[in-house]
């Protein structure tokens, strides 16, 4: 038995793999997926699967639905459900982007709180000012021992660029 608790967004998941293999190799000739949306929420991928399965003679079976690949109504109704996975994963997506633009909309600050001293951000705010590079910024604090946000000794010149456009959002 295989476990995966990753999104059905892709196929490319260590218990999705490791199931895959055992049903290839022969070790096993039916994979059972507990919901048919859990194992892919995309359409080619679900389609690649079926076209796998009927190629190396291996079946598939979604406890959910009570879908068996090995018969034509099963296939057929694994290609609806498939589809109204992909259907749902695409909206929840554009719901999603729908409520984090109204929330910039109205202004509020979304992502996690910043952590960085406020004179760790004054400095590096000022070192931009004074027209020093992200990586020359970040140099500079290793140098100095700052500690980051989360306490590491280690700068890079992203997140010095991060701190720097978070604190002209704020301004």
């Amino acid at each position: 038995m295989y476990e995966d608790v990753l999104s059905g967004k892709t196929l490319n998941r260590p218990g999705v793999a490791a199931a895959l293999t055992a049903v290839e190799s022969g070790a096993a000739s039916t994979l059972i997926v507990a919901k048919l949306d859990r194992l892919s929420r995309s359409l080619l991928d679900f389609a690649g699967l079926m076209r796998q399965a009927q190629a190396s003679s291996w079946n598939l079976v979604a406890l959910d639905l009570g879908i068996d690949l090995s018969t034509p109504a099963g296939e057929f109704m694994a290609n609806v459900m498939a589809s109204a996975a992909q259907w749902e994963r695409c909206i929840i997506g554009q719901r999603t982007r729908d409520a984090l633009a109204v929330k910039r909309g109205q202004g509020q600050r979304l992502g996690r709180p910043s952590t960085i001293a406020p004179s760790v951000a004054a400095r590096i705010l000022d070192a931009h000012r004074s027209g020093a590079g992200w990586s020359a910024i970040a140099k500079k604090l290793n140098e100095d021992g700052t500690p980051t946000a989360r306490g590491g000794d280690r700068w890079y010149p992203s997140t010095v660029r991060a701190i720097v456009l978070a604190q002209e959002v704020v301004a």
